[in-house]
């Protein structure tokens, strides 16, 4: 399950950049971003996104996700560590590869009978903001520590995220409440066939050993906690036991699936060299 993740995460995290990249070592992302509750803030990320029925389309029509789930989570965690981590070229680069591949992907959704196309700013701008959402809602509640002026700096921050795979500046929140604000105003919202899969896999993914499926069903249950009440009704998850969303409990377990993860070759060297660039 984790390999893959582990080779993205080493892959991503260059040994000798040449420059800074797009946001550099003492920005607010590069802060957030090496918290240890990400894989948490992923399954809560996807569970908001796959609720927009044209982006849960061009998912579910043009990617064989299903065969791989966790090949293509690697694919999608080695693109945001190389745009958060890499230097500018390597960035833009991975962007524009993105891009590219987003020109191919377009259709009709089924349900709603809509006609989608992956390189919409409108689909790209729900995506960026269910990521960036979760990422400070987990981050806040889970993770070091987020006050909320910071927060805004990083949702601030990461408005270019948005902008190098095509949504206009002008669309993309730039403070937490801007972004909940947009979250809000989104009507085209529902839980389609293909999201309720989607969701269904990412909760139970297959080829976990019975530790690591534990670990990740009790990660799965804590994320649905953390879903916001229109979302988790749309789902039709029930509210987790209070127990089960206390702070304490829900940190030893993104920690005992994060010694895991470290324990991959590489890991810990990329860890190392991005402490190193942020006290230098």
């Amino acid at each position: 399950m984790m390999e893959p993740l582990a080779r993205a995460f080493e892959r991503s995290v260059a040994l000798r950049p040449k420059d800074e990249g797009l946001f550099g070592p003492r920005s607010m992302v590069w802060r957030v971003h090496r918290d240890r509750s990400f894989p948490l803030a992923a399954i809560r990320s996807l569970m908001v996104q796959a609720l927009h029925p044209l982006a849960m389309a061009g998912v579910a029509q043009h990617s064989d996700w299903k065969r791989d789930p966790f090949g293509r989570l690697a694919a999608t965690g080695g693109y945001v560590l190389t745009v958060t981590y890499g230097d500018t070229a390597a960035a833009e680069s991975a962007a524009a590869r993105v891009r590219a591949v987003h020109t191919h992907v377009h259709g009709t959704d089924t349900v709603t009978g809509l006609p989608y196309r992956a390189d919409d700013p409108e689909l790209l701008l729900w995506v960026h903001a269910g990521m960036v959402d979760s990422i400070v809602h987990v981050v806040q509640r889970y993770g070091r520590s987020l006050d909320a002026a910071d927060a805004d700096r990083y949702v601030a921050e990461m408005a270019r995220f948005a902008e190098i795979i095509g949504v206009p500046a002008a669309q993309v929140p730039a403070s937490v409440a801007a972004l909940n604000g947009y979250l809000d105003s989104v009507e085209l919202r529902q839980v389609t066939p293909a999201a309720s899969d989607a969701i269904a896999i990412v909760l139970d993914p297959p080829g976990l050993d019975d530790d690591t499926r534990e670990l990740w069903h009790d990660l799965g249950q804590v994320a649905v906690g953390t879903l916001p009440a229109w979302a988790r009704s749309m789902y039709g998850f029930d509210e987790p036991p209070p127990e089960i969303m206390e702070r304490e409990p829900v940190r030893q377990l993104i920690g005992a699936l994060d010694f895991a993860f470290e324990s991959f070759p590489g890991v810990l060297e990329a860890r190392e060299r991005i402490e190193l660039r942020m006290r230098a």
